[in-house]
């Protein structure tokens, strides 16, 4: 089971963002596996056996920024711990170049609370892709962060609502500033253009063959 883990995760690291989910919560299993755990690897095996020739491919969208970054969360969506699970995707283009979907370390009590500890995470890999493009030369006035709730935008940027927050940890404040300060700017999309949904949730073929297209994958 590890060692067909271990071949999943390399592909959801490099190149295949649409099973970034279905390794994660199966990497959850690896310690005392069971048939059914078994079973989902095989038919993710399967699932990429079925889009073996689908490839990251990277064209003009006619954006104005370098780069733009998806933020999505689902709220207590893990059984075992009701834990949320936080997604974000990084699209140069057409194409997904940075993608993650990591099960949240903290405890949330609303979607606002996950969506915004999500944002969080999605601002802080933006920032450091900010900085590898000036390093190259590249100049970048604001990230473009992608969110597809309403209240988590309010919170990052109005501090009248630190009150339903306070019980956060600090570092997660780090947003707010950053967003107050000019380096990140959000904006909302719906939940059907929200490129990191995948990355939060199992999907049905239909929206799976949608969300492949989302994230630059073709024939």
């Amino acid at each position: 089971y590890r060692e067909a883990l271990g071949s999943v995760m390399y592909l959801a690291i490099a190149t295949r963002p649409d099973i970034a989910y279905a390794v994660g919560v199966l990497s959850r299993f690896s310690v005392n596996p069971g048939i059914k755990h078994w079973t989902a690897v095989k038919h993710l095996m399967r699932y990429l056996k079925g889009t073996m020739d689908f490839k990251l491919t990277y064209s003009p969208d006619g954006s104005k920024t370098p780069f733009t970054t998806f933020s999505d969360a689902d709220f207590a969506g893990d059984n075992d711990s009701r834990k949320s699970t936080s997604g974000y995707v990084i699209k140069m283009g057409t194409g997904a170049v940075s993608w993650a979907s990591r099960l949240q370390t903290i405890q949330t009590l609303s979607t606002t609370e996950a969506e915004y500890v999500s944002a969080v995470a999605a601002a802080q890999e933006g920032l450091w892709m900010r900085n590898l493009f000036t390093e190259m030369g590249f100049s970048i006035d604001k990230i473009p962060l992608c969110i597809d709730n309403q209240s988590a935008i309010a919170v990052a940027k109005n501090p009248q609502h630190h009150g339903r927050m306070k019980h956060l940890d600090l570092r997660h404040y780090w947003l707010r500033h950053t967003v107050a300060s000019g380096l990140i700017s959000l904006h909302h999309v719906p939940t059907d253009d929200m490129v990191a949904d995948c990355l939060t949730k199992a999907f049905s073929k239909h929206k799976m063959d949608v969300a492949r297209k989302q994230l630059g994958l073709r024939l």
